[in-house]
């Protein structure tokens, strides 16, 4: 069952989601970031599950909501989404930074006929193959339309409720969500950028996490399971 821990007056418009599990180091950054967006009226939900790192209480002084949810990208966004006011949702990872006007980009992308998209992405960090990694998660997206969650998936509530949430399995939640969705319409697929940390691909060395990551999608798109996916994701990681 859901817990709040902090509220503050919400708006109703845009909620933007964001799933945490111990990032209290960069939970207020995040958080921070958002303080100025358009009128300030964005509603900010951290959806925490189970942080051991105090990460709900640094969240509270900046969130709308902080509630708390079990474990598990889906289940958290899921919990979020039902949590949120707001007509348009976002989905947005805790190191990840949405682009200056990101509020009137998304209500602009939704404002015909389409009912989701995405951001393109910038990686930051120091290793050299960043912005080709990010290029080509750029071109990938275009090309296919499917998104990631690092790309900032925004979406109405009401295509949210009517497929029904992300599926509740522990990866590629952000693929399977894309595929539901591109049956109702094409993603709107923004050229400006969000900017996020480059962290996992310098930790587990470049070559390694973007071999990890084709291979998985290849036995994801082949018909394997997220549950058993999942296993070699948390062994090589």
């Amino acid at each position: 069952m859901n817990r709040s821990v902090a509220s503050r007056p919400q708006g109703a418009g845009l909620s933007i989601i964001i799933p945490t599990l111990d990032e209290a180091d960069i939970i207020d950054e995040t958080l921070g970031r958002l303080q100025g967006l358009g009128d300030k009226s964005a509603e900010l939900i951290v959806v925490d599950g189970g942080s051991k790192d105090g990460n709900r209480e640094r969240a509270a002084p900046l969130a709308s909501r902080v509630i708390e949810s079990p474990p598990g990208r889906a289940r958290q966004m899921n919990a979020g989404a039902s949590a949120a006011r707001g007509k348009f949702l976002v989905f947005l990872h805790a190191d990840t930074r949405l682009p200056p006007g990101a509020d009137s980009l998304i209500q602009l992308a939704l404002s015909g006929d389409g009912c989701w998209g995405r951001f393109d992405i910038r990686l930051e960090g120091c290793h050299p193959m960043l912005p080709v990694i990010a290029f080509a998660m750029n071109l990938r997206s275009r090309l296919t339309g499917i998104a990631t969650g690092d790309q900032a998936i925004f979406m109405t509530r009401g295509v949210f409720e009517a497929v029904g949430g992300f599926p509740d399995q522990p990866l590629m939640e952000d693929i399977e969500m894309s595929r539901r969705l591109k049956r109702l319409s094409p993603p709107a697929c923004l050229r400006a950028k969000v900017t996020s940390s480059g962290r996992r691909w310098e930790r587990n060395g470049a070559w390694r996490t973007i071999r990890l990551m084709w291979r998985l999608r290849y036995r994801y798109w082949r018909g394997v399971s997220a549950d058993i996916l999942v296993r070699e994701y948390r062994d090589v990681r």
